[in-house]
């Protein structure tokens, strides 16, 4: 029995497996509105058909200033709403369960996409935005962003609740609320770029006040028995800044606060130089689990003997890959072969399945 496909519950959300398929943000919006297009229905459909147990949706923004680029989703109004609802009415049509990751990007937002022509910041006239962030400290390369003030953190909390609502009325089956890569509540959790001197700043019980907050507000909106996630940068990799004993001290508040399951990555802060290699991020995730806390690992898992043996080992609860969903959006029905755990494909592509032969 390969303990990589053991069926998982989380709540009332049953998962047929350990092997999840990460966000992966695609900035394919096409009129700068946040509605999501026939690019991330194809985009999430066929990741769907692939086997994955839990399937992500790219980072989400819950408002406008939220997004990381004026191409990425949103979930504040109905049209955004609707039009998630028809990505996940096919992703559940195929037997797959569906999340979306609800984020922020603070200091980071209103920046070109990846593959745009500059980089940086975003001017008013293309499209941009002046961002916030917890003080008004930026990020090396983008413009200064606006220190929220109190009724700006305020309406943050309030917006992730409102998309919450909404993310349960287009029928998704779990949120992720996106603490990590340097968006806006890993801000708050950082010292490196958060100075504030009020109930959100200085000591870390202060500085997690925020996400505690965000975590409490979509639990009371998503009700009890949807599974709520949180992904952690659990290192910022640069002296003075987030460090993975924080990381482990605040997912137990957040899980006392109502969170289920901890999605455990690393860095995006600030620039910082990451020996990077096959599954470097593991020991991060392992260290959160140690502490008694339900874990996925992320990070360069590529092979399933590799992701078979983080689970086996006891490193995590789950695992999420990106780039390899990316590579071969049915990776983990291979990986189900590799492993030799039988799993359904689809009865459109059953003809592909392979076959061991005597």
């Amino acid at each position: 029995m390969s303990d990589l496909f053991r069926p998982m519950e989380l709540r009332g959300l049953a998962l047929a497996n350990r092997l999840w398929v990460a966000p992966m943000c695609q900035y394919s919006v096409e009129e700068q509105d946040g509605v999501p297009t026939d690019w991330h229905l194809v985009h999430l459909g066929a990741l769907a058909t692939g086997g994955t147990g839990l399937l992500l949706t790219e980072a989400t923004a819950v408002n406008p200033e939220g997004r990381i680029s004026p191409q990425d989703t949103g979930l504040w109004n109905d049209a955004q709403q609707a039009a998630w609802a028809r990505i996940v009415d096919f992703v559940h049509g195929v037997g797959t369960p569906i999340g979306v990751q609800l984020a922020h990007a603070g200091r980071k937002g209103s920046t070109y996409r990846p593959w745009a022509e500059h980089q940086g910041t975003v001017p008013a006239e293309e499209g941009g935005w002046s961002a916030v962030a917890p003080s008004a400290v930026a990020f090396p390369g983008y413009a200064v962003p606006q220190e929220l003030d109190a009724e700006g953190v305020a309406g943050v909390v309030r917006d992730f609740a409102a998309a919450a609502r909404r993310a349960v009325a287009a029928g998704f089956d779990t949120v992720e609320i996106h603490a990590a890569h340097g968006y806006l509540l890993h801000q708050f959790l950082s010292p490196l770029s958060n100075t504030r001197t009020d109930a959100y700043g200085g000591s870390l019980e202060n500085r997690a006040r925020l996400l505690l907050e965000v975590v409490r507000a979509v639990r009371a909106e998503v009700g009890e028995r949807m599974p709520v996630l949180v992904r952690f940068s659990g290192t910022d990799w640069t002296p003075g800044g987030w460090t993975i004993e924080d990381t482990a001290v605040v997912a137990g508040w957040a899980r006392e606060a109502g969170a289920d399951l901890f999605d455990v990555s690393s860095g995006g802060l600030v620039p910082a130089r990451i020996e990077v290699g096959p599954g470097y991020q593991v020991p991060l995730a392992a260290a959160v689990r140690r502490a008694g806390l339900p874990v996925a690992a992320v990070g360069l898992i590529t092979e399933p003997e590799q992701a078979e043996e983080i689970v086996a080992s006891g490193d995590a609860d789950a695992v999420f890959v990106a780039r390899e969903a990316l590579r071969n959006p049915r990776f983990p029905l291979l990986a189900a072969g590799r492993l030799g755990a039988e799993v359904p494909w689809p009865p459109q592509y059953e003809r592909a399945r392979p076959r061991v032969r005597a």
